[in-house]
């Protein structure tokens, strides 16, 4: 079942990326702004994640700087109506499937 709002650990465990580099980017890209509960605690929705992908990707996949990913972001704004990278553009339920059936043909692969 697809949840609402997710906690920073949660984000952090589905997306690879350390908490205190979630908080950083938060700093940075203001397209990344989780909401606070009542106690404080940082509350993702589903968009939040599949931001935090994108800047994976661009950050730690793609080696951006942050600086070089925040430009690619605002040209892709500016450029919104070219064809991008097509996965990035994926939902996070699909890139977690996908990520999922990826796992799946490796152990397959490695019984052949």
């Amino acid at each position: 079942m697809k949840k609402l709002y997710y906690s920073i650990g949660e984000v952090s465990e589905l997306t690879a990326v350390e908490p205190h580099v979630l908080r950083y980017w938060e700093t940075i890209f203001k397209e990344l702004s989780p909401r606070k509960n009542k106690a404080g605690n940082r509350i993702y929705r589903e968009q939040d994640i599949t931001f935090a992908l994108k800047l994976k990707e661009l950050i730690q996949d793609k080696k951006y700087s942050t600086a070089g990913a925040k430009k690619f972001l605002e040209k892709e704004q500016i450029d919104s109506g070219s064809p991008g990278d097509d996965a990035m553009d994926l939902s996070f339920e699909t890139q977690k499937d996908l990520k999922e059936i990826r796992a799946f043909l490796v152990k397959l692969q490695e019984k052949l």
